[in-house]
């Protein structure tokens, strides 16, 4: 029999997954990333500088992500959407230890504003969760959505000799687009366009404020 999680064991893996989401090389991702043998190419200083700024775009985003999803989890009501939330927190651990991975190949450093967009993300989705999961999961599909959004265009962005980066955005793409697939199947509310307009308002103050710091 599966033992059941007492208060204080949700508490300690909360804590863990803080750490492993914030601490700069301490993710640990299940699945190989998918640069795997791809060799790098010359890049000249400012595409490199380019590459780095996207992947730390990147980097931050799966850190919101994994808050998001942590928080949501936390406060879900229904059993399989926390399995759900879990498994797909998961997914985003792999995203954040390629996207680390890769700005240590390109000599880049995560963002130093980190810990406050997780705090940020962490309480959104500690509230969507609380509120319901219909609201919650579609709280998943419309962050996928804006996800998916800037990664088609960092995907166009990306210098063309950085394939590594580029290997690992488009499969990165394809979990996004199962992730907001699932949270609309699994009963999540399709969120009105004004909300949506108001979260890629929020997103574009992150990606502007990261790419160099």
């Amino acid at each position: 029999m599966t033992r059941q999680l007492s208060r204080a064991d949700r508490l300690i893996h909360q804590f863990d997954t803080v750490l492993r989401t914030l601490v700069p090389h301490a993710a640990q991702p299940e699945r190989p990333s998918p640069a795997g043998s791809i060799a790098d190419e010359p890049m000249t200083e400012a595409e490199r500088e380019h590459a780095e700024g996207l992947m730390r775009i990147n980097h931050t985003g799966e850190v919101c992500a994994q808050a998001l999803y942590q928080g949501q989890g936390l406060t879900a009501k229904l059993p399989d959407t926390r399995e759900q939330m879990e498994q797909a927190a998961q997914e985003e651990i792999d995203h954040l230890a390629w996207c680390d991975a890769r700005l240590q190949e390109l000599h880049g450093h995560t963002s130093v504003l980190n810990p406050m967009f997780y705090a940020a993300s962490f309480g959104l989705g500690a509230v969507a969760g609380a509120v319901g999961d219909r609201v919650s999961l579609g709280f998943v599909a419309a962050t996928e959505e804006q996800v998916g959004r800037h990664l088609d265009a960092h995907l166009r962005e990306l210098p063309v000799a950085d394939r590594r980066s580029r290997a690992v955005l488009e499969k990165m793409r394809e979990d996004e687009a199962h992730h907001e697939r699932w949270a609309l199947e699994a009963g999540g509310t399709r969120f009105p366009t004004p909300v949506k307009l108001g979260m890629r308002l929020v997103s574009k103050v992150m990606t502007n404020s990261v790419y160099r710091f």
